[in-house]
């Protein structure tokens, strides 16, 4: 099978993904590259026994990730960490309704 890909400006080649899938290269596996001539060979490289059984840690849970970092702040760092995201949730929201005279905001 021959698959043609552009090598990107920083020298990176993503391996499409029909020969991931048929080789079975997953996130994670060491990689190697040899050149003989004007061919490249990439292989999976096995490092130890069972290494293709431990997969990576996934993305750890930001909401958890989160949450304890906040039970571990003081209350005066709560406090900072509050006023911190009040104003970045009111830049993200933009104008908002304005009780005083039951209209949004024009600015």
């Amino acid at each position: 099978m021959k698959i043609c890909t552009i090598l990107g400006k920083r020298g990176r080649v993503t391996l499409p993904q029909e020969i991931r899938q048929e080789l079975e290269f997953e996130y994670g596996d060491i990689i190697s590259f040899e050149h003989r001539g004007d061919a490249v060979t990439v292989r999976r490289e096995k490092v130890c026994d069972g290494c293709r059984t431990v997969k990576p840690d996934p993305k750890p849970n930001r909401v958890e990730v989160l949450n304890g970092l906040l039970e571990s702040l003081t209350a005066a760092e709560l406090r900072t960490a509050l006023i911190h995201l009040s104003v970045k949730w009111a830049e993200m929201t933009g104008p908002q309704h304005d009780p005083a005279n039951g209209s949004a905001d024009d600015a």
